[in-house]
């Protein structure tokens, strides 16, 4: 069977057998799982930034003193 490879180096279309197809797609699935853990934790930490800042600005903290205590820097909004 058939199977297309892509890497650096550019495509390649190899013979594997069913296992072998089934094994590297088990091993994207264990990657593209991983990715999106990375992904939504980081986006977790960032969204709990942006609500640790609003919270101390809320108490009446300016933007210098809540950046002083956590330092978390708003992004800039152009």
């Amino acid at each position: 069977m058939k199977h297309i490879i892509v890497n650096p180096d550019g495509v390649t279309e190899v013979d594997m057998t069913p296992e072998e197809i089934a094994e590297i797609d088990a091993r994207n699935a264990e990657a593209n799982k991983i990715r999106d853990a990375h992904f939504a934790k980081t986006a977790q930490k960032e969204a709990d930034a942006k609500s640790g800042n609003q919270k101390f600005l809320d108490m009446g903290l300016t933007q210098a003193e809540a950046t002083a205590l956590t330092g978390y820097t708003p992004p800039v909004e152009e």
